[in-house]
This record gives structure tokens, C-alpha cells and sequence, in this order.
């Protein structure tokens, strides 16, 4: 059995990866590989790709373990959809297939593990990455997609800025935090911050992007538009619906919201148990 423990860290448009070899009674074997003017998912798929190279040229090895940090970008290799990392898995299908014909009792596994969590062997890895700077000597040429992202990056750091000092931002849009109680940053990679937690529903999706934005059917943002307007409401301490009564006080609505105000995850719940919560379905008034 080999396993293989690796990082990538990306600095001034150099990837560096690290790799650490452990086999049973052996040393173990540590490989450096640099990559210039790549992308993250890239360089990680690059760092995979070495690491699968080296693994299967070892003699009497049938067991592959591989421990990363970033699980989500060995899932492309098993994705048949197309995609912008075709190349990168192509090599290592290809790696892994010549292994697999060599003995059918050859496997490889995939581990996750988060550098938060400090494990021994991955932190010795990971600091390395991080400390390890590369000086180039020769100019290189940036390409396109790199250009892109650093654009990308750019328009989000300036939308960041203006939105924060925004008056809107505080009386409109609601901040959250993710499964591990951390604010939600605004990012475009990994599927997004926000989409992944209800891309699996279209209407759920379009009644969060309501509630987020506080642009939803109420009484609350209709008067914005229609100040002289008059509503009727059922309920004795509020004269028009507003976004925090139906999240945290409304008895019309089964308050799974209120187990955690500030997770996304329930949020997701709220609106999920409440299908005609921030909907076309219900009436203003």
C-alpha cells in the first residue's frame, strides 16, 4: 500500500506541489513540481496527476490512498460531462487505467482532509506548500483563462467594496453563515457560495433570491413602489408583512427558521417546509 499525501499552494501565478510518499517499511519519498500561470482547480488536478504518476510506477504497490485537501477537484475525474479540465483527466484516466490492467485486484481510494483539521502528516505538507516560494528567471506569457479569473477577481473585490458601503446592504440583504459557522463570502468559483445550498429547486431558488434581497411579493417592498397605497393585515403588532415577521414570528408559518437564525442551511429549511413562504401563490395582503 502507498499513500500519497499532497497540497498545492499558488502564489504570483506559480502552483507548487508537494508530495509525500508513505510505504511500509520504506522512507518516504518527497517530489516537488511547479506549474506557472494556472488556475486552482488546474493546479490541483496537475498535483492528482503527479501524484497518481508516481504512485503507480512503484514496484508491489496493488493499494493507492491519496489525501488532499480539496476533494472537490478529484471528483472532475469521475465527471463524463464536458468540461474545462478534460485534458488534466484524461491523463489521469489514462494513468489509472494502465494500473488497473496490470492487476485486477489494483484499487485507489480518495481521502478528504480539510487543512483546518491539522492532521499530522497533511499539516507537515501543507506548511511546506505555504512557506516554499518560487522566484521565476524566464518571463512567461499569461493566458487567457488566467487573465479571466484575475479580471473575475477584480470586478468582485470592486463590487465587494461598493456593496459594503452601500445603506441598502444592511437593511436589505441578509448575511448568513455556512455549515461550519462562517460568514458566506461572495466567490464565483466551486459552484458559488450561495447557489450550491438550493440549485436543486428552481422555484426554492428564485423565493431565496427573494428573501436574500428582501424582493419579494410583500407589503414591505411593494410600498416602496406604491407609497399611498392601502393593506390589510392580520396581525396585530405589524400594519403591513414584513420579511422579519414571516421568518421569526408569523405563526402562519412553521418556524424551522428559528432553530438557528443565521445558518443558510436553516434557512433552506424554513423555506423548504413552507412552500408558500415569499411565492407568487400568496397574496400581498
Amino acid at each position: 500500500m502507498a499513500i500519497v499525501i499532497s497540497d498545492t499552494s499558488i502564489k504570483s501565478q506559480v502552483a507548487t506541489s508537494i508530495t509525500h510518499i508513505h510505504i511500509h517499511d520504506n522512507p518516504v519519498i518527497k517530489t516537488l513540481h511547479h506549474v506557472v500561470n494556472i488556475t486552482s482547480i488546474k493546479a490541483k488536478l496537475f498535483a492528482i496527476r503527479c501524484d497518481i504518476n508516481q504512485a503507480t510506477q512503484l514496484a508491489n504497490i496493488n493499494y493507492i490512498v491519496i489525501i488532499i485537501n480539496s476533494i472537490y477537484a478529484a471528483k472532475w475525474i469521475f465527471d463524463l460531462s464536458v468540461h474545462l479540465y478534460q485534458i488534466q483527466v484524461s491523463i489521469i484516466s489514462s494513468e489509472l487505467r494502465e494500473f488497473f490492467k496490470r492487476n485486477h485486484r489494483n484499487s485507489i481510494e480518495f481521502w478528504d482532509c480539510p487543512s483546518c483539521n491539522k492532521w499530522t502528516l497533511h499539516n507537515i505538507v501543507n506548511k511546506k506548500t505555504k512557506k516554499y516560494d518560487l522566484v521565476l528567471i524566464f518571463p512567461y506569457k499569461s493566458s487567457w483563462e488566467f487573465n479571466r479569473k484575475n479580471r473575475y477577481d477584480e470586478i468582485l473585490n470592486n463590487w465587494k467594496i461598493t456593496f459594503q458601503a452601500s445603506d441598502d446592504k444592511e437593511r436589505y440583504f441578509l448575511d448568513f453563515l455556512d455549515n461550519n459557522l462562517n460568514p458566506i463570502e461572495l466567490s464565483y468559483s466551486k459552484g458559488g457560495s450561495w447557489l450550491k445550498f438550493f440549485d436543486h429547486s428552481n422555484s426554492l431558488c428564485a423565493r431565496a433570491t427573494r428573501v436574500i434581497t428582501n424582493h419579494a411579493p410583500i407589503e414591505e417592498y411593494h410600498l416602496k413602489f406604491f407609497s399611498q397605497e392601502e393593506f390589510s393585515y392580520s396581525c396585530e403588532q405589524y400594519l403591513i408583512k414584513i420579511r422579519w415577521y414571516i421568518l421569526h414570528e408569523c405563526r402562519r408559518f412553521k418556524n424551522y427558521w428559528n432553530l438557528r437564525q443565521d445558518t443558510i442551511a436553516h434557512f433552506v429549511l424554513f423555506l423548504e417546509f413552507n412552500n408558500n413562504a415569499f411565492s407568487f401563490g400568496e397574496s400581498i395582503s
